[in-house]
């Protein structure tokens, strides 16, 4: 929307109109305690050029030359330029939903081929493209199992993003759903497998466990799965880090796979968008919400595409629906669809295998300090890892903001004195070096 300026006069006449005073009247409904009081350096009156050259000028206030070992959830990964020079043309950038498939073959077509390399990655037979991010796509797992089981009861590992279980236990407290946590084993950092055991019954609908987890460490899929189908229940695995996927042998045990695939070539972008995904075995697939893209032929063989299935509450009767949140992923999903066709088969292999050298050494190197300690060194793991500090996150966060280095901490109570690091394939050995010697000098200083 372009910035349209009016004038004073313009102003009192709206505010007249409204009965407000002044600009403040207007706002007064707001508590005072939640408004912005303090003088904003803003221009006034200016033209539209002068305040984007404002709002230039104040970005460049922003810090960016920071080193980040920040990963949970949102991952930086090399993007190459040829996705923003195709997602920017008009054809895809302006394009919504395709429900008229005559005119709306290629994104249709996008979907299709993003649908296809998911289900391949997964080890799933079917995907969709319609989940806003990896939160609500778990949590939507979730209520698809209760409709496939009929059951009302869901186990969780604590070991899933923090983030996507409060997503989740919003989703269960409002559809009545009791919801278990399960714990995890201090030395591997895996989901305490005879805890599951004992919780899961013949009331569970779903067993929800992230892999990798949140701390990095890969979940033993197979042995999981034997403890959830025993009892009839389905089997929803998470992946928060989609090109772990590139080593990691996909979870094929499972019913369900809810994935976030911003990894895929969407940039973080200060938090958003994402790009969830919904990825299940075919039997399961009237359950499934959102949107599935299929291809078909007509009498000449001429191929086509378009929607197969919508279970919306925009096509069939809101009650019936299987999600009123989901929504058309398609301009996100050409991102993800890309950055897998350019990279290609092998490409994301060495791609993640260049991640486990860079998180593998920078564990290395940073555990090799001096009151040091690399917790969940008994399981295999990804680019993340937690480590233990003599001293407290907080001194040891100081110490290296003031290095212009940024990690994660303070997540797990019981963890006080732990730091979660990721290290992905944009991460120069120079920096890992660096933050080594902030923690050696910090050890030494305390």
């Amino acid at each position: 929307m372009r910035y349209l300026p009016k004038s004073p006069a313009e102003r009192e006449q709206m505010l007249a109109a409204i009965g407000a005073k002044s600009i403040d009247d207007l706002f007064a409904i707001i508590p005072a305690e939640y408004r912005l009081d303090r003088d904003l350096d803003v221009p006034r009156q200016q033209a539209e050029s002068e305040i984007i050259d404002y709002f230039r000028a104040a970005g460049q206030k922003n810090a960016s030359d920071y080193t980040s070992f920040l990963g949970a959830g949102v991952y930086r990964h090399y993007r190459p330029v040829i996705i923003d020079s195709l997602v920017q043309r008009g054809e895809f950038l302006t394009s919504y939903t395709p429900y008229q498939a005559e005119i709306t073959q290629g994104t249709l077509q996008a979907i299709f081929e993003f649908q296809t390399m998911i289900a391949e990655l997964t080890g799933m037979d079917v995907a969709n493209a319609s989940m806003y991010d990896g939160s609500t796509g778990a949590a939507e797992a979730v209520m698809m199992a209760v409709r496939v089981t009929g059951r009302h009861k869901a186990v969780v590992a604590r070991t899933v993003h923090p983030e996507y279980r409060e997503v989740m236990a919003t989703y269960a407290k409002h559809q009545g759903l009791p919801s278990t946590l399960v714990g995890y084993e201090r030395e591997t950092g895996r989901v305490d497998l005879k805890a599951l055991e004992a919780e899961v019954t013949e009331e569970t609908a779903a067993v929800l466990v992230q892999s990798p987890n949140f701390f990095g460490v890969i979940e033993d899929i197979p042995a999981i799965a034997e403890i959830a189908h025993k009892k009839s229940a389905l089997l929803i695995v998470s992946i928060a880090e989609a090109v772990s996927l590139g080593v990691v042998r996909p979870p094929v045990e499972a019913d369900i796979v809810s994935m976030e695939a911003q990894s895929f070539g969407v940039a973080p972008s200060y938090g958003g968008p994402f790009c969830g995904v919904i990825a299940a075995k075919e039997q399961y697939v009237r359950q499934m919400p959102g949107r599935l893209v299929g291809q078909t032929t007509d009498s000449t063989g001429f191929r086509g595409y378009v929607l197969t299935l919508a279970t919306r509450e925009q096509h069939i009767r809101r009650e019936k629906a299987t999600s009123n949140i989901c929504t058309n992923q398609a301009l996100v999903a050409l991102m993800a669809t890309i950055f897998l066709t350019v990279y290609g088969k092998e490409g994301i292999r060495e791609l993640a295998e260049h991640n486990l050298a860079k998180a593998d050494y920078a564990a290395k190197t940073l555990s090799a300090q001096p009151g040091a300690k690399l917790l969940f060194n008994g399981a295999p793991r990804f680019h993340e890892f937690v480590l233990e500090t003599a001293e407290t996150p907080a001194l040891w966060s100081k110490r290296l903001l003031e290095e212009k280095i940024v990690e994660l901490s303070r997540w797990y109570p019981e963890l006080e004195n732990a730091t979660l690091w990721c290290a992905t394939e944009v991460m120069p050995r120079e920096q890992i070096d660096a933050a080594a010697k902030v923690l050696a000098a910090g050890l030494v200083e305390a």
